[in-house]
């Protein structure tokens, strides 16, 4: 650090010891003197503009390394220079929070289609595959609608029955067939033990 910031510094230090010491036992005089030093502090600090001092506490900043390793050091700033956006902030708070089931639902229904079938595949009973379809279908037909404005729907409708069976042949296949061990052949000490009882 700088001559000039280390001694304020240490007058800031000496003013805030001697106030605590205030009404232990210092004279009326000593009182009076440190209320005329507080007094030219103040002064000083008003004479200085605003910019000065932010000036003073970027380099301050600067001398103890908070401005180390910040993301963007060294690079350009991420849509800086394009033309203005008025939702900037709406879509930046978006990506940076990974927030996800907003927007027009002809937008939604596509990206929920192309996962649907993996939602399917966690299903365990046919009437919850069955359920499921029934409210996909119903919120596309909702959107067909325009009801809530927006881009149109391209997304088609699931036949229920068709995507049953696909359902059953997905999980016909992951499900290993239960082979039989045969069993094994005892011993004859077993055999003859088993006989006995």
């Amino acid at each position: 650090m700088g001559g000039g910031a280390s001694e304020y510094r240490k007058r800031l230090e000496r003013a805030a010891e001697v106030r605590s010491y205030r009404g232990a036992g210092i004279s009326s005089e000593e009182e009076a003197a440190l209320d005329a030093l507080d007094a030219k502090e103040r002064e000083k600090r008003r004479k200085v503009s605003d910019s000065a001092r932010a000036e003073y506490l970027v380099r301050d900043a600067m001398a103890q390394g908070k401005f180390d390793n910040l993301k963007y050091a060294g690079k350009p700033i991420p849509g800086l220079g394009e033309s203005y956006d008025p939702d900037w902030w709406v879509k930046g708070l978006l990506q940076r929070e990974n927030i996800s089931g907003l927007g027009p639902p002809a937008i939604l229904l596509r990206a929920e289609d192309a996962g649907l079938d993996d939602e399917l595949d966690a299903q365990y009973t046919e009437q919850q595959v069955r359920d499921l379809l029934a409210d996909f279908n119903r919120r596309v037909i909702d959107a067909r609608r325009q009801l809530q404005g927006g881009p149109p729907v391209v997304t088609k409708t699931r036949d229920v029955e068709d995507q049953v069976e696909r359902w059953r042949a997905r999980r016909a296949s992951r499900t290993p067939e239960v082979v039989e061990e045969p069993t094994p052949e005892l011993p004859w000490w077993q055999r003859l033990w088993k006989g006995q009882g």
